[in-house]
């Protein structure tokens, strides 16, 4: 039963109690400064750790104890005895690396991600055996077929017809082997561009409007992977633009072999070209940066209304 009160006077209701307020750990400015000193702090060391070995190379690439600073590391390469035949080709060898990479990888990542789901643990494996690998175990077997073809045995086969074919201008036989050392770099470069975008849903929906096989590899799955498939590019130019061991083995006159020839003539021009080679290098991924970055959205202009006629 509720209380009665007396006529006049107003039922009494206890107070509720009074909570402090708690102050928060850490004040909203004072965040944004712990932010912007750490994200200074860890931009400042990544500079001095990935910089410093640059600045230190190239001021001994430009320094002479007799000339003071000196550029010829810089500007007389293009003269220096071998180097064009050297440099040109690596490019033909890494865009001909590119190209198979693309063919081979391309359809074979969309069989995997839309027909053969079941399939992309074994071809995942495969693409880690580069890696497990030593390169130079593979290039002495690559050499040791090379080695047994040319012998009496194989005279009258189509064998050392084909390796000498593959070993020309430019050598086809090398791309190959660059094709299977870039797979693991691929293989990710590519899985991740599929596996982040809706490439099965646009591939059904081209299908079931009609396209072919070919249109929609052209036309929707090209465009859809643009980003993944540079950057699959890129890793392997410059896989090709860095190797070293397997085409010295192999005696094929790259840019690297030629480089590590060149250093004991002149080492500055040596540390001078490497210095090109990653100022290439960055700006090859600055370009892939700036065109995986999605434009300007276009605002769609409102449709104009229609006059009504009196």
């Amino acid at each position: 039963m509720a209380a009665l009160t007396p006529l006049g006077t107003e039922p009494v209701v206890p107070a509720a109690p009074v909570s402090t307020p708690r102050e928060p750990a850490l004040r909203p400015r004072r965040r944004i400064a712990l932010a912007v000193v750490w994200r200074w702090l860890v931009l400042t060391v990544s500079a001095l750790y990935f910089g410093g070995p640059a600045l230190a190379a190239f001021w001994f690439s430009v320094h002479n104890d007799r000339t003071g600073v000196d550029f010829h590391a810089y500007t007389g390469f293009f003269t220096a005895n071998g180097f064009q035949p050297a440099f040109r080709s690596s490019v033909v060898l890494g865009l001909t690396t590119v190209l198979l990479t693309t063919l081979l990888m391309v359809p074979t990542m969309l069989l995997a991600h839309l027909r053969h789901p079941g399939a992309k643990r074994w071809l995942e494996l495969a693409s880690l055996l580069p890696l497990v690998v030593p390169p130079v175990a593979l290039v002495v077997g690559v050499r040791d077929v090379i080695t047994v073809s040319s012998g009496d045995a194989w005279v009258d086969t189509a064998l050392p017809r084909v390796l000498g074919a593959l070993q020309g201008d430019p050598p086809i036989l090398l791309a190959l082997v660059y094709v299977v050392m870039a797979l693991p770099f691929t293989y990710r470069a590519l899985d991740a561009g599929l596996t982040g975008s809706a490439v099965p849903t646009l591939v059904e929906a081209a299908r079931n409007l009609g396209a072919s096989w070919a249109y929609t590899v052209a036309l929707v799955v090209v465009p859809a992977l643009r980003t993944a498939i540079l950057n699959a590019a890129l890793l392997a130019f410059a896989l090709v633009l860095g190797e070293f061991t397997i085409a010295k083995i192999l005696s094929f006159g790259t840019f690297p072999v030629w480089l590590s020839q060149f250093g004991s003539t002149d080492g500055q021009l040596q540390v001078g070209l490497s210095l090109l080679s990653l100022v290439v290098i960055w700006g090859l991924l600055l370009m892939v940066a700036a065109a995986a970055k999605p434009g300007p959205r276009r605002r769609r202009r409102p449709a104009p209304t229609p006059r009504r006629s009196h």
